[in-house]
């Protein structure tokens, strides 16, 4: 049985999560600990309590998302004695990358807590409010090419590029407002639904070149190992373990697509995976996992008892 391990992106933070490990678990409230601690700022009390506004601000949800990711880890390690090395292969989607490297021993921790909260910053610098936008093109019909096409068609006008391949069925788009907006009325007549994102700003296109510079000067500085687990980056969708190669690839995910779906195929297929688990808060990747392979066993891990079940049956 081979197993990889899935750390989630935004969208998927929600006011609560990680409260049940941290009072279930000693090891959970270190982390949560250590993340305020390199951020100088009580995160954990704003992903207890909220507002709830203020936990989706990119700035905050990045490096509270990882905490939680990074928190399920640490207890299932030293709770439960499963070590992310276990597994054969990690990946997260768009900011869940920074938290398979952590989890994987890649990245500290703290630098982590940093990089993601300077990436939130950065992202939200990049594009003044209003002037992005992105939106979810859903349905049967949905795939890749329509996309694609959409995007082509937006672009006429402005910068528009398919921004994260989900999986058939789910690909968002990004880039200036007024080519989403073009670009959403050329998937309707393509037959796709279109979702405008209420999100801060239009992520993994060109338009966050700006945010790519901080990023490579921050990460330039950052100390990177070679993960214990082998990433599947997002940039790449194949096997990534050179540290330097990581580096390179964290910069260009920021203004990249995010190819999760080719990601997920590879390691169901060429990878072998029959079991994928969910390392952090929600269950949206195990939702795509039984779209994408339908054949493996997906479960997402968000409560104590969830990971003990988990731990006990490796």
């Amino acid at each position: 049985m081979s197993l990889a391990l899935l750390f989630p992106g935004q969208g998927s933070q929600a006011v609560g999560m990680g409260v049940a490990l941290s009072d279930a678990f000693a090891s959970a409230r270190e982390v949560f600990a250590e993340v305020d601690d390199a951020l100088n700022q009580k995160l954990s009390a704003l992903m207890k309590d909220g507002p709830e506004d203020q936990l989706t601000l990119t700035e905050n949800a990045q490096p509270a998302l990882m905490a939680v990711s990074m928190a399920t880890a640490r207890v299932l390690k030293v709770e439960f004695g499963f070590d992310v090395s276990s597994a054969d292969f990690v990946a997260g989607h768009s900011l869940g990358e920074y938290s398979a490297l952590a989890a994987s021993g890649a990245i500290s921790l703290a630098d982590t807590a940093r990089l993601l909260k300077l990436r939130g910053q950065a992202m939200q610098r990049a594009v003044p409010v209003g002037k992005g936008a992105m939106a979810s093109l859903i349905g049967p019909k949905t795939d890749l090419a329509l996309a694609e096409e959409a995007a082509k068609a937006g672009s006429a006008v402005g910068v528009c590029v398919v921004a994260n391949d989900n999986n058939k069925g789910n690909v968002v788009i990004s880039g200036d407002k007024a080519a989403v907006d073009l670009a959403i009325e050329k998937a309707k007549e393509l037959g796709a639904r279109a979702i405008p994102l209420n999100v801060s700003a239009p992520f993994h296109c060109p338009l966050m070149q700006p945010a790519a510079d901080e990023m490579a000067a921050a990460l330039a500085e950052a100390t990177i190992h070679a993960p214990s687990a082998t990433l599947i980056a997002n940039v790449t969708a194949r096997p990534e373990i050179d540290p330097e190669t990581i580096r390179r690839l964290l910069v260009e995910q920021v203004t990249g697509r995010v190819r999760w779906r080719e990601s997920m195929e590879w390691m169901a297929t060429e990878g072998g995976v029959t079991r994928f688990v969910e390392v952090g808060s929600g269950k949206v990747l195990t939702g795509m996992a039984k779209r994408i392979a339908s054949d493996a066993e997906a479960l997402a891990l968000n409560t104590p008892e969830e990971l003990e079940a988990f731990a006990t049956s490796i």
